[in-house]
């Protein structure tokens, strides 16, 4: 039974070293530095329409103040 617990260990220490080995291989780093292009990319893109979202509400609140000030005009015209 003990045996049996050491060789586990043991073959889990070569898996844990083999894969160490595998995910700092030159193949790996390719990939991850793919998968970070693409995050990056996808950042730029939330941070453009982010941008643009940002500036159509601008808009729309101008436009909202524009039309109560007008509504406004229009009321105390009708009360005079």
């Amino acid at each position: 039974m003990e045996l049996k617990g050491v060789g586990l260990f043991a073959l889990g220490t070569l898996f844990g070293l083999e894969g160490i080995k595998l995910l700092s291989s030159k193949d790996a780093k390719k990939v991850y530095a793919h998968c970070t292009a693409g995050v990056l990319r996808v950042k730029d893109n939330v941070l453009d329409q982010t941008t643009t979202l940002r500036e159509n509400c601008s808009d729309i609140y101008e436009e909202a103040k524009a039309i109560n000030e007008e509504r406004r005009e229009k009321e105390e015209e009708a009360e005079a």
